[in-house]
């Protein structure tokens, strides 16, 4: 169903309302989706004969076409009618791929709207800058914070920078009044769903709040340089012991611990029988009897001959019983370094499925944290593999949907699971695998299908289920229709938007007073920047009259901000 308060761009030199989107995977869905059904614009939909392999189902979707080409090349972009479009849109995970269609596309149509996907985010700030009118995101960057946050049990913790000040999200009771910028959920509401932006935002237990505690790239580079050597000091030793309990079987551990409790023991007693006068002269004399062979000693009493002959047989046994453990360690070993397994944490950790973009965006967050982390996936050319060796963070190369390998994971004494890869089925399954090793396990689950979602979390009490295309389709779509996007919160699996919008000259709040732009539910101004003043108002009073290029810092919904569209928008726009 369209929404009768969506706006969107004028036309282009007469053309039709359509929007070109490359890509076919769930990111390239729900943003066809939203831009179709949310803002009743046209899609036409790019795709290659290898994308279409693994593509979602856009003919559930209306008012798409799918235009099946070779390859994404001019003759391609001409074919989609780019001359005409409002905006193109590429969200293929390739980032050199995209960088070279969004130069095509320049040279099509020189100022034509540009949306681009690029996992190297530092890169994209450089090409969005070169390309100009174009705005270049990293789903990974915007949905990591969210995931590695549940994970850890915390809130939210992505900083929003909002006109010189760091906003993040926080519990109320963890910050001070005075911090608080904007109430945004209340949790505690009655039934399942949370009441986003209440009417009263003192009801809202989860508030927008300064961050305060701001310092240097120096101080930070410091204090996580400290973390990492505390942390290397700390679990040197365990790390030792966790890499040989890695590497040698049980059964030789015991025998070996076993024979060499009988050889101290006998060798404690025979010593004390043959009065020696130091401690060193008592294992001196056990060594040379369990390695060296017993010297022949009639003059001894029988209880002390029994004791030699049980250090003899001892130290007969421990040599082969060596040599058979260092044989099997270094077997092991090697093995474990060609396939990433070499230190396993035992316990505490988080295990990481799925070292995609976003799995490997979750599992840099963990490390700069200092989180012990565990990674698998079952690609060795994945993305996050090279990274992973680089680091020193454990790998495992197997299948994460069988419960062999989320054994050697250790997930019975993890912290948390994250299962980050693509597809849906193997999520679910190291999910159910990893309950069923550890039931209360705190288990986070990708998955894309909504419905599914829901009935997982009803079926199997796996509360924890996300999707990355939800979380950053937003942002893309509201990047498409030329609108400033800050930053996105994600509040179980819906999401904010923090944004800025401008006041529309003959506008209806042009003229209006500020309250009128707040919905409950909806849209909650937290910043006021009146045309010609260098610093925003923060918090400004309802009662405060709005102008005409007067800038509005709003944290809303995305119907919410559709809504908030038609009010700002100059007289004249176009509308559906």
């Amino acid at each position: 169903m369209l929404s009768p308060s969506s706006v969107i761009p004028e036309p282009r030199r007469g053309g039709g309302n359509h929007f070109v989107v490359n890509g076919s995977d769930g990111l390239a869905y729900r943003l066809a989706e939203q831009l179709t059904q949310r803002y009743g614009a046209d899609v036409v939909l790019l795709m290659t004969p290898e994308q279409l392999s693994g593509a979602r189902d856009f003919g559930e979707l209306p008012r798409v076409r799918v235009l099946l080409v070779d390859r994404v090349d001019e003759r391609a972009l001409r074919e989609a009618d780019l001359e005409h479009a409002l905006g193109l849109a590429l969200t293929v995970q390739d980032d050199v791929g995209n960088i070279h269609i969004a130069l095509r596309a320049r040279d099509i149509v020189p100022d034509l709207r540009l949306v681009v996907r690029m996992y190297n985010s530092n890169l994209g700030r450089g090409i969005e800058a070169l390309l100009g009118n174009a705005k270049v995101l990293s789903d990974a960057e915007i949905a990591a914070p969210a995931l590695v946050a549940i994970a850890l049990d915390e809130v939210n913790a992505a900083p929003v920078p909002v006109a010189g000040r760091t906003l993040v999200v926080a519990r109320r009771h963890a910050v001070v009044p005075a911090d608080v910028v904007c109430g945004l959920v209340d949790t505690t509401s009655p039934g399942a769903a949370v009441d986003l932006l209440p009417a009263d935002p003192a009801r809202a237990d989860l508030v927008l709040a300064e961050n305060r505690e701001t310092t240097s790239v120096a101080d930070t580079v410091n204090a996580v340089a400290r973390r990492v050597t505390r942390r290397a000091r700390r679990w040197r030793l365990r790390a030792v012991v966790d890499t040989v309990k890695s590497l040698v079987s049980r059964q030789f551990r015991l025998a070996v611990s076993t024979t060499l409790v009988v050889l101290a023991v006998a060798g404690f007693f025979f010593a004390r029988g043959a009065h020696v006068r130091s401690v060193w002269d008592g294992i001196y004399l056990t060594a040379v009897n369990a390695f060296g062979g017993p010297e022949l000693s009639p003059e001894l009493p029988g209880r002390q001959q029994v004791l030699q002959l049980v250090i003899a047989l001892a130290g007969l046994a421990l040599v082969p019983l060596v040599t058979a453990m260092v044989v099997e360690g270094t077997v092991n070993a090697r093995l474990a370094v060609a396939q990433g397994r070499l230190r396993l944490p035992t316990e505490g950790h988080i295990v990481l499925v799925g070292l995609g973009n976003v799995g490997t965006r979750a599992m840099r967050m963990l490390y700069d944290r200092g989180v012990p982390v565990l990674a698998i996936d079952v690609n060795e050319q994945a993305r996050g593999v090279a990274l992973a060796r680089e680091l020193g963070i454990p790998l495992i190369i197997g299948d994460a949907s069988r419960e062999s390998t989320l054994r050697s994971a250790n997930v019975q004494q993890c912290r948390a699971l994250m299962t980050l890869a693509s597809n849906d089925v193997i999520n679910l399954e190291a999910a159910l695998h990893g309950r069923n090793l550890q039931p209360q396990l705190r288990v986070l689950v990708r998955l894309f299908d909504g419905d599914l979602a829901a009935r997982v979390r009803k079926t199997f009490s796996i509360r924890f289920t996300r999707s990355v295309s939800y979380l950053a389709a937003p942002a893309f779509a509201e990047a498409m229709m030329e609108r400033e996007v800050i930053g996105t919160i994600s509040v179980e699996r819906r999401v904010l938007l923090v944004a800025e919008v401008v006041v529309g000259a003959g506008s209806p709040l042009d003229g209006a007073r500020l309250g009128d732009a707040d919905t409950p539910g909806a849209v909650r101004v937290i910043a006021l920047a009146e045309f010609g003043e260098p610093r925003p108002l923060w918090q400004p009073a309802d009662n405060r009259v709005l102008h005409a290029r007067d800038r509005l810092t709003v944290v809303a919904s995305r119907d919410g901000l559709s809504g908030l569209m038609t009010q700002v928008v100059a007289a004249g726009a176009a509308t559906v």
